[in-house]
């Protein structure tokens, strides 16, 4: 009998009944209790300073701060969804604008090139963000893949402000993660980075040199 078949051996045999999961205390990972605008703060501080630009906007407004991102950035060509509502009501509002919208929700072989080459920035809605780490979170869709995040220069990613919450174990917790989860959940806390041996921080190599939040309030914006 091997090692590894004596050891399951004794495991079958116990004769004081199966192993239970020890209790577990999840509380240093929770119970923050920060409020709306203290989870504002500490988001905006966290993903700004790692070269996260934050641009708060009225839900109302939400699209012509899209179009003045993308005129001062100079975006001739955005990839965009169609079925979000974020990705609709984009499209609405851009439809006489200098920007070419271009269809994200294709297959990728007949366009990848195309992605990697003149694809100035790409749009994206959000599930929420942790105020913890200042991170987004993505659920990629076939309407909004993975790439849309990953690949363009730029990436805007819109974020209403009420969904906000404290720490991953919440959003975890609070959004069923563990009896639902996509096959990519996307964690963004600033747009691309590396370092090399001397701890040097290059943006973009990778990805994103870029990433703009779209922080959409239900008041007024002052």
């Amino acid at each position: 009998m091997s090692a590894r078949d004596a050891i399951l051996k004794r495991l079958r045999e116990r004769a004081d009944g199966p192993l239970s999961a020890p209790e577990s205390d999840f509380s240093v990972v929770t119970n923050r209790g920060w409020s709306p605008a203290e989870r504002l703060a500490r988001f905006e501080r966290w993903i700004t300073s790692v070269h996260g630009e934050v641009i708060h906007t009225a839900q109302a407004d939400w699209t012509q701060a899209l179009a003045k991102v993308l005129a001062d950035k100079g975006v001739r060509r955005l990839g965009l969804g169609r079925e979000h509502p974020v990705a609709a009501e984009a499209r609405a509002a851009l439809a006489d604008a200098e920007v070419e919208l271009v269809d994200a929700d294709r297959d990728i072989e007949g366009w990848q090139r195309e992605q990697f080459d003149s694809l100035e920035a790409g749009l994206t809605s959000t599930r929420g963000a942790i105020a913890e780490t200042g991170s987004l979170w993505l659920w990629p869709t076939p309407d909004e893949p993975r790439r849309l995040s990953l690949v363009p220069p730029i990436h805007i990613a819109v974020l209403d402000a009420e969904t906000l919450e404290d720490t991953f174990f919440d959003v975890v917790e609070a959004h069923g993660w563990a009896g639902g989860m996509p096959t990519n959940a996307l964690l963004i806390s600033g747009p691309s980075k590396t370092a090399d041996i001397e701890q040097t921080l290059a943006y973009g190599v990778h990805g994103p040199r870029e990433l703009v939040v779209l922080v959409r309030h239900a008041e007024e914006v002052e």
